[in-house]
């Protein structure tokens, strides 16, 4: 549809896209000009194929969608415009698994990412690490190192040998520390490994200084004081708003994160929406006499679901497999827990009317998580309370199309496919063809939403749109995509970041599209967003990111 239309308000745009939706949303009357009006430029709207020139936006409701010559009737003298100036927009672009706390932590402690040896992360440990106490950081992947072994604590403790010192990988799902750290943990050559978890350990026995999973609990990192953490999340939603996102699934937070979430929404400083989902410690915890947030269409804040764990990460060998990895032979990942341990954790949150959303990477992990989806909720259950598996990396061929059979959720983060493409096939030979399988799993028939993981990935979504119309790195290798037939289209990776998001969430009656009386989350960019030129697009400068009608960030 073009933008030369007149802007279509109320029940005449009811009428045009009732065809694309299932109930029309209730557009208030017009009442005066708008708050917001964005112009100038080609708005994906997220109805079918429609792009318009402008969207008049009042009390956080879209009014109106259509040309930017009848824009102008939208306009007094207090309404802020958003000009395009030959730019971009679409609706509000949503992380669909995201660690915002974690984000925070991560741009206050020394950044490892992309660290090409263990001497460039011993390098800029010396330049960032704080004069004193516990030297934390976050980021390293052995997987970009010559030769691509775990590390020792050698080098850590050279450099440091009084203290402690904590490196967290790039996925959180291994920690590399020095002596001291050992010591300060009371990790020796006598310490078992944890279930679930594995303490690694060189040819004569003796701790590496590696940790995997469950074994990283052995470590009790200082916890900041509660200033430094409100600090860190406003610095970390600053952060996301200024690369266009405008809400994000938190996964995994505690007792302590969600007040502070609440503080802030009472203080009218949360600026993003935020679905939140509880820790596992709090669901065995004290979760049972909470019951799950209600929510309204301009709900900033809340707590719905529970995040659970199946296994680790592929990239510390951790993700649970059906057979052995390729590159270890006898070794087939960590399973977090025993089948029955599984389905009582599903059987709680049902319960207690939680959303499950389960990390599961490997395909043993998977298959497991489905079975006790299976098992455990009835139809009626998965129906209301979309129960969803983070990450659905590694799939058996049989399983793919179980997600849709079930009604289950594929929570996936392109960008991890871009990340580990270079080294996959060596960890997992032949079966690297059921990963990462976004196409296979919308043809058939799956609830696919998308996000990044952040602080494992970079925040951006555009690198994330970028990675699912690609599949590839961003110097354009391989030539066509690592296995591209499992490229999307841009329209789809949108959809992933939009309207995946928002059904994921149970906000699909609000959110998700520009349609006349949606919520009016906007992600406004300086440059066209176009699938026939996709390498602009993970560099697209984003210009505004609006929330509920509100500009919440502006270049």
């Amino acid at each position: 549809m073009n933008g030369r239309r007149s802007f279509l308000h109320g029940a005449a745009a009811i009428g045009l896209l009732s065809g694309c939706r299932r109930s029309a949303p209730t557009v208030p009357p017009r009442s005066g000009p708008a708050t917001v009006v964005v112009r100038g430029g080609s708005i994906r709207t997220g109805v079918a194929a429609e792009q318009v020139e402008a969207l008049a936006i009042r009390d956080g409701v879209v009014m109106a969608v259509g040309s930017q010559a009848d824009a102008a009737a939208w306009i007094g003298r207090d309404t802020t415009v958003v000009d395009l100036a030959g730019g971009s927009a679409c609706p509000g672009l949503c992380d669909a698994h995201a660690h915002l706390v974690g984000l925070g932590r991560s741009l206050a402690v020394v950044d490892l990412r992309d660290a090409r040896s263990h001497d460039e992360v011993v390098a800029r440990l010396r330049e960032h690490a704080p004069a004193s106490g516990w030297i934390v950081g976050r980021g390293w992947d052995q997987n970009l190192w010559p030769g691509g072994a775990m590390p020792d604590h050698r080098p850590l403790t050279a450099a440091f040998p009084d203290r402690p010192v904590w490196l967290r990988r790039v996925d959180g799902h291994a920690g590399w520390g020095n002596l001291a750290l050992l010591r300060e943990a009371g990790i020796t050559r006598a310490s078992s490994s944890p279930a679930g978890g594995e303490i690694l350990r060189d040819g004569a026995g003796e701790p590496t200084g590696v940790l995997v999973d469950a074994a990283m609990a052995l470590v009790a990192v200082p916890a900041p004081a509660a200033a430094t953490r409100r600090t860190q999340l406003l610095a970390a939603q600053q952060h996301a708003l200024q690369r266009g996102l405008t809400g994000v699934h938190e996964m995994g937070i505690d007792e302590a994160d969600d007040a502070l979430y609440r503080t802030l929404a009472d203080e009218g400083l949360l600026a993003l929406r935020v679905h939140a989902y509880a820790s596992e410690a709090w669901l065995t915890g004290s979760l049972a006499q909470r019951r799950p947030d209600a929510v309204t269409p301009s709900t900033r804040y809340a707590l719905r679901g529970v995040k659970l764990y199946a296994d680790g990460a592929l990239g510390s060998r951790g993700a649970a497999l059906l057979a052995d990895y390729d590159d270890r032979a006898g070794h087939r990942g960590l399973m977090q827990h025993t089948p029955a341990e599984l389905e009582a954790l599903v059987a709680r949150a049902t319960e207690g009317g939680w959303q499950p959303a389960t990390h599961a990477i490997g395909d043993a992990a998977n298959r497991a998580v489905l079975d006790a989806y299976e098992r455990v909720m009835t139809a009626a259950q998965r129906r209301a309370l979309r129960p969803r598996i983070e990450h659905c990396q590694v799939l058996a061929p049989g399983d793919v199309p179980r997600f849709a059979a079930l009604g289950v959720i594929a929570s996936m983060q392109p960008t991890h496919a871009t990340s580990d493409m270079a080294w996959v096939p060596d960890r997992i030979g032949a079966r690297s063809q059921g990963a990462y399988v976004w196409r296979s799993l919308l043809l058939q028939g799956a609830s696919v939403c998308l996000g990044s993981d952040f602080p494992v990935e970079r925040v951006e979504p555009t690198l994330g749109l970028y990675a699912a119309i690609t599949r590839q790195d961003l110097q354009g290798n391989p030539p066509q995509g690592w296995m591209p037939e499992q490229r999307l289209s841009l329209d789809e990776a949108v959809f992933g970041f939009t309207q995946g998001a928002a059904f994921a969430a149970g906000r699909e009656g609000h959110l998700g599209t520009l349609a006349p009386g949606m919520r009016a989350d906007v992600t406004c960019f300086a440059a066209p967003l176009d699938e026939a030129h996709p390498h602009t697009i993970a560099a697209l400068p984003v210009l505004a990111t609006i929330v509920d009608g509100t500009v919440a960030w502006r270049a």
